[in-house]
């Protein structure tokens, strides 16, 4: 659901992971200008492919369902979205994240 969201915006999904190896891997090795983590991950939290994107320089969004994101003292500031969300929160969300008009 969330892809289509995300294609329903104009971005194009040129990858997606379901567990926290697989993400690690495209965050250090993908060419894409920014990425949606969900925080839960098949059980795992997600947060060592937030450090490798950081690492890179890549913009991210954490995705989570917890209400008032679980995330780790060293990404408390980063943004977050609380599922459920609509296509319409999610690009208020990702346009302040590119920093675009």
């Amino acid at each position: 659901m969330i892809e289509d969201m995300l294609e329903e915006l104009g971005l194009k999904v040129v990858a997606s992971a379901a567990h926290v190896k697989k993400a690690c891997d495209l965050a250090a090795t993908g060419s894409f200008d920014l990425a949606l983590l969900d925080v839960n991950l098949a059980g795992e939290f997600v947060f060592p492919a937030a450090r490798v994107l950081r690492d890179r320089g890549i913009p991210f969004l954490f995705s989570t369902g917890y209400g008032a994101p679980p995330l780790e003292d060293e990404f408390k500031d980063a943004p977050a979205i609380g599922k459920p969300f609509s296509v319409d929160q999610l690009k208020e969300k990702l346009l302040t994240l590119l920093s675009l008009p």
